[in-house]
């Protein structure tokens, strides 16, 4: 215990967003890996060490025990990384009094030098990120992490989920108001169940699986098959066909009111003309659902009824 104590009040810096190993060229810790490539230098006199750094930002450092990067710092027999990891070679910094044109100051950098420092890490972990409707709307790592400042939780977020999302999605902050919707507001469910904000193949950040309907079975069991008899519109079209994720003023979050309307989108021509209906909707008749109850798919009837 008193060995991590002592070790832990050394001044540590971070590197990005999650825990990663730092370089190493012929058994020398390389502490500028992760900066770009306008700060690196392959001359060691050029980094002065996070001691120094503290002697101007000791607040940085102090806040820094209970940060996950931390741990970063003690590896290596504590020469993990630094402040020069992330900011670049301080020694011009520290000789010109401070001044922050001699240093990559991210506060003030642009979105690009920000992802690009922090991706000198973690793009193994958020490999799409640059792909992202987040990074092509030019919100940066930093606009939903904090590194210096301490945080609720290893993620680095600002803060919680859904109030994070909610800063910039006001309209789907709406959606969770509705009178069906997913329990999100509730803490049930996070948007990162269904999203990854840093990025997919999909649309919406939506997590990408070989199956996508796989987000949404993976709490609705019931409904996951593989069935005998398959419904074509869960498998092209996939949940949404039917329903509205978010929220919606419908029971069980369909996209219409009535069941028949719904169903009629693509069976109208099925309801007009055989006994289903009098007229060309149905509407007004009994639900279909009353007869086809398996509609998510069915082992035992290919009209999937009950």
């Amino acid at each position: 215990m008193r060995t991590w104590l002592s070790v832990a009040a050394i001044p540590v810096l971070w590197i990005g967003l999650s825990v990663a190993a730092s370089a190493q060229t012929s058994g020398t810790i390389k502490s500028h890996a992760a900066t770009s490539s306008s700060t690196k230098s392959d001359n060691p006199a050029d980094y002065v060490g996070s001691e120094t750094c503290t002697t101007c930002h000791a607040d940085e450092a102090k806040k820094f025990d209970s940060n996950p990067h931390s741990k970063l710092a003690l590896e290596h027999g504590g020469k993990g990384n630094t402040c020069e990891s992330c900011h670049g070679p301080g020694k011009a910094h520290v000789e010109s009094g401070g001044d922050k044109t001699k240093i990559l100051d991210l506060a003030a950098a642009t979105p690009k030098q920000v992802d690009e420092t922090c991706l000198g890490c973690h793009s193994g972990a958020h490999p799409n990120f640059l792909r992202s409707p987040h990074a092509k709307a030019n919100v940066s790592c930093t606009g939903c992490h904090t590194v210096h400042q301490p945080a609720p939780d290893t993620a680095l977020l600002k803060a919680q989920q859904p109030a994070l999302c909610f800063q910039c999605h006001t309209d789907t902050k709406a959606s969770f108001e509705m009178p069906f919707h997913h329990k999100v507001n509730e803490g049930l469910v996070k948007c990162s169940d269904c999203h990854d904000p840093h990025g997919t193949f999909g649309n919406n950040n939506i997590k990408s699986t070989a199956d996508q309907n796989a987000i949404c079975v993976k709490c609705h069991t019931e409904t996951r098959g593989p069935f005998v008899y398959e419904h074509a519109a869960v498998k092209a079209e996939g949940c949404v066909g039917c329903h509205t994720p978010h929220g919606s003023q419908n029971a069980r979050l369909l996209n219409m009111p009535n069941v028949n309307t719904l169903c009629n989108q693509c069976h109208s021509p099925v309801s007009a003309g055989t006994v289903h209906g009098m007229s060309a909707g149905s509407s007004e008749l009994t639900p279909c659902t009353n007869c086809h109850t398996f509609i998510h798919g069915s082992n035992i009837n290919a009209a999937f009824l009950r």
